[in-house]
């Protein structure tokens, strides 16, 4: 049995930016631990964003605030047929979704550093091109698609 509520944890942002967001994305791109590598990989792809480190903290929120979804389709079972209902995505989890795609798409590529992979993956999604945009797209053609099952709403 829950015991009420579950409190939001208020997190600090990064050092250097003081940006929540940031923040957010360090920790996503840390593995085993290694904290300081993660910094090293988001600061120098935010470096070669932009030399100007305002301008670059700028592109970023774009390129972020470009990924956000505002509808995804989820799953609600109705009479023993399961059917795939749009429905407006909470800031929060457009924000995450947004930072998952764009390291998932850096990841993927081969054969360079990950700080370039960011970095490139960072300029695409400010441009408003790149796999992480085409994630965001094919999420929302799927909620497109599926619009005829909006009234089952939760």
């Amino acid at each position: 049995m829950r015991s009420g509520p579950v409190k939001k944890v208020i997190k600090p942002g990064d050092s250097l930016f003081k940006s929540k967001l940031v923040a957010r994305v360090i920790s996503h791109v840390m593995r085993n631990g290694k904290k300081s590598v993660a910094e090293g990989v988001v600061y120098g792809a935010l470096a070669k964003l932009n030399e100007d480190k305002k301008v670059a903290l700028d592109m970023f929120e774009n390129a972020i605030k470009n990924l956000m979804p505002k509808l995804e389709v989820r799953s609600r079972r109705v009479g023993g047929a399961t059917y795939q209902v749009p429905q407006p995505v909470r800031y929060e989890r457009s924000q995450a979704l947004a930072v998952r795609w764009l390291i998932g798409a850096a990841r993927k590529k081969k054969g360079k550093p990950m700080e370039e992979k960011l970095a490139e993956e960072l300029k695409n999604a400010h441009q408003g091109i790149g796999d992480a945009i085409k994630k965001r797209d094919d999420v929302h053609k799927m909620a497109e698609a599926n619009k005829a099952f909006s009234h089952f709403k939760f």
